[in-house]
C-alpha cells in the first residue's frame, strides 16, 4: 500500500484517490488542497466567489501533476449545489475517497440584531449544505470505503461571544459528525477537525484582543493552517478505526478555564 492509498482493498483499482473539499480556494480549504495532493489525492475543489484564486491553486497543483484537479463553482446555499458537486464528482473520475466540509461563514451576530437572514447564512454554510452534500456523495463514499471529515469548531462546545448562531451552528455541525458516523458505518468513517487559534477573522482582531486570546491558550501561540491540514490527512489517510470524534486542534485552549 502506498501513502496515496489511504484504504487497502485488494480487489480496487490502483487509481489516485478522489478528495472533495469544499471552500477550497483560500486560506485553510486552500492548505488542506495542497497536503492532499503532495500525499497523492486527486481532488474535486469548490470555491463560490473566489475564482481567481481557484484557477491559480488548480494550475499550481495541475503542474506538479497534470490532469490532477477539477474545479467545481457552487452557492451551497444553493438547494441544488449537492447535486451539482456530486456531478463534478462524477465527471472527474466517479469515484470519491474523501469528503472535506470546509466552507463555512462566520461574523458576529449578537442577539440583540441577529436576523432570519443571518440564521440562514449561517446555519446554511455550516449545518445545512455539509448534511445535505453528505447524503449526495454518500454512495460513492459508500462504494470506496471512503470517509468524511467536517470542519468544525472549538466554539461548538463553548459559544463564541456575539456569535450566537455561529456557534448554535457548529454545536450542530459536531452532532453530525456523530450522528453521521452512524448513520455510514460500517463502510464510511465520519470526524471533525476543531480549530482554534489558526488564522485571525478576516474582519480583523485589535492586537489586545489577540493577546488575551493566545493568553488563554496552553501552548501561548496561534496554529497555523498546516496543523489543521496534517490533522485531516490523518484522519483520511491514517486512521482507519476511528470513527465519530472531532479533534481539537487548538493549541490547548480548551483546557483553559
Amino acid at each position: 500500500m502506498t501513502d496515496a492509498e489511504p484504504h487497502p482493498n485488494p480487489d480496487r483499482p490502483l487509481a489516485p484517490p478522489v478528495a472533495l473539499i469544499t471552500g477550497a480556494a483560500q486560506r485553510i480549504g486552500a492548505t488542506i488542497a495542497e497536503t492532499l495532493h503532495s500525499a497523492g489525492f486527486d481532488l474535486v475543489l469548490h470555491y463560490r466567489h473566489s475564482g481567481e484564486a481557484a484557477a491559480a491553486l488548480k494550475a499550481k497543483l495541475d503542474a506538479a501533476r497534470p490532469d490532477s484537479v477539477r474545479l467545481a463553482r457552487a452557492d451551497l446555499l444553493d438547494p441544488q449545489a449537492p447535486t451539482a458537486l456530486l456531478d463534478a464528482v462524477r465527471d472527474f473520475h466517479n469515484r470519491l475517497d474523501a469528503l472535506v466540509n470546509n466552507a463555512s461563514s462566520f461574523y458576529p451576530t449578537p442577539l440583540a440584531e441577529a436576523t432570519e437572514e443571518h440564521w440562514h447564512e449561517l446555519t446554511g454554510t455550516n449545518l445545512k449544505a455539509p448534511f445535505f452534500l453528505a447524503q449526495a456523495v454518500a454512495p460513492l463514499l459508500w462504494a470506496a470505503e471512503g470517509c468524511i471529515v467536517n470542519l468544525v469548531d472549538i466554539h461548538a462546545e463553548r459559544p463564541h461571544p456575539d456569535h450566537p448562531i455561529y456557534s448554535i451552528a457548529k454545536a450542530g455541525n459536531a452532532m453530525m459528525v456523530r450522528a453521521l458516523a452512524q448513520e455510514l458505518g460500517p463502510r464510511v468513517r465520519v470526524n471533525g477537525v476543531a480549530p482554534g487559534a489558526i488564522l485571525w477573522p478576516e474582519e480583523g482582531l485589535s492586537e489586545a484582543s489577540k493577546e488575551t486570546i493566545l493568553a488563554r491558550t496552553a501552548l501561548a501561540r496561534a496554529g497555523t493552517p498546516a496543523d489543521i491540514a496534517r490533522t485531516v490527512l490523518f484522519l483520511v489517510r491514517d486512521a482507519h478505526y476511528i470513527t465519530g470524534q472531532v479533534i481539537a486542534v487548538d493549541g490547548g485552549r480548551t483546557i483553559q478555564q
